[in-house]
């Protein structure tokens, strides 16, 4: 049989253990929200950055009125690495704490998910990598609330963790519904202090996920559905939110196209943008939001062959005016926008984000063996892989 029905007949469901809070001023209950939970003790995971501009405050002053110990565990790093989880995982222990609470971007949600697969399996969350020959994850991680301050990853309410292994220079994946948040809470009030280029490159980091899950093979009607909805939000918002960080309802309407981009994964994965990113990330210090930014173009550039009809629908989505094309002009004109939509935010170059293109061949090598690659709507192997990031530096011309 061929290989992509294979994949499109295999099993699919759609599991949500997330129940999602939001509104504008709502983490003003956060702490009755999250006793709610049945925790007395949290570990609170963010980065030094959060901790600093003061968005923990009020998650600090609402978990302490309703009277829940909080710990807080602020050392949260881009890319947070296994030692990273490990140091939060003995402070949970040492402190006698029975919930988290993660405040923050990607970084800090999925250290929260992964201390969680320590806690509860009582060992390294490395032998929970979601490759052969490891584990499965076995025990639902204890009570956890994600409270994101940026619009991007989805990461409240995906069902992975991705942690970085610094011995292999590789970003792993951990996951299942057993490590997905118990509870959301998302507030667009906390987002307004976030600084234009982060809004930029969290805000396309969404997009992506909405195409990538929405034109993938694990696609199925209920992420297509929420997919569709974050295309539309990440082109009606992300502009205004970046050039106007005080527009509340671009915040908004952000922050609910990244936690629909994010449900869109359902309990599978996306596919060559997010296998490039992630080993790029693990190789390179980079930031993953204006990474798999600055590589959503030339990926859907080289993919739409592989799905003309949905990515017809992505322009729709996005805005073009498709009337009068063909399916063919149509799938071009999505590739088109994204394009445009990443010059208008003023996403960087991987070249202006550090990384050289004499690391083509080992980046495609990388890129390849990830196992986002499988989920790709046409067919890439590592020369595929070539073109793309040839693509990313302009040392191939555009085709659409």
């Amino acid at each position: 049989m061929n290989m992509r029905f294979e994949r499109m007949g295999r099993l699919k469901s759609f599991e949500m253990p997330t129940v999602v809070v939001h509104g504008i001023g709502v983490i003003k209950q956060a702490g009755e929200q999250i006793k709610n939970l049945g925790v007395t003790r949290v570990l609170l995971v963010t980065d030094p950055g959060v901790q600093k501009v003061g968005l923990t405050a009020g998650v600090i002053k609402s978990l302490k009125e309703s009277d829940v110990d909080v710990v807080v565990y602020d050392q949260v790093e881009p890319n947070p690495s296994i030692h990273t989880v490990a140091k939060g995982t003995a402070m949970y222990v040492e402190t006698g704490c029975d919930g988290l609470v993660a405040v923050g971007g990607g970084s800090s949600m999925d250290t929260a998910k992964a201390i969680g697969v320590e806690v509860v399996h009582g060992e390294p969350v490395l032998n929970y990598e979601a490759a052969p020959g490891k584990k499965p994850l076995a025990k639902r991680i204890p009570p956890l609330t994600t409270i994101p301050t940026t619009a991007g990853t989805g990461s409240e309410v995906t069902q992975w963790a991705v942690i970085t292994d610094p011995v292999r220079e590789f970003k792993f994946n951990t996951g299942g519904p057993l490590i997905a948040a118990h509870l959301t809470i998302i507030d667009p009030e906390l987002h307004v202090s976030m600084p234009a280029h982060i809004t930029a490159g969290t805000g396309i980091d969404a997009l992506s996920h909405a195409i990538e899950c929405y034109t993938c093979h694990y696609a199925q009607p209920m992420t297509d559905a929420v997919a569709l909805l974050a295309m539309e939000y990440v082109s009606k918002y992300l502009r205004r939110a970046v050039s106007n960080g005080q527009d509340i309802e671009a915040r908004y309407g952000m922050a609910k196209a990244a936690m629909l981009a994010g449900l869109s994964y359902g309990s599978e994965s996306a596919g060559a943008a997010h296998a490039m990113a992630q080993t790029l990330g693990g190789i390179i210090p980079v930031a993953h939001g204006p990474c798999v930014a600055a590589m959503l173009g030339p990926v859907m550039e080289y993919n739409w062959m592989g799905e003309p009809e949905k990515f017809a629908r992505i322009a729709q989505a996005l805005g073009v005016n498709i009337h009068g094309m063909n399916q063919e002009e149509a799938a071009k004109a999505a590739v088109r926008e994204v394009y445009r939509l990443v010059k208008d935010v003023q996403i960087p170059t991987l070249e202006q984000q550090g990384v050289p293109a004499e690391m083509i061949p080992r980046l495609a090598e990388e890129a390849y063996r990830d196992p986002q690659t499988i989920g790709n709507p046409r067919d890439i192997n590592v020369k595929g892989y070539e073109w793309v990031y040839r693509r990313c530096f302009n040392l191939e011309p555009s085709t659409v």
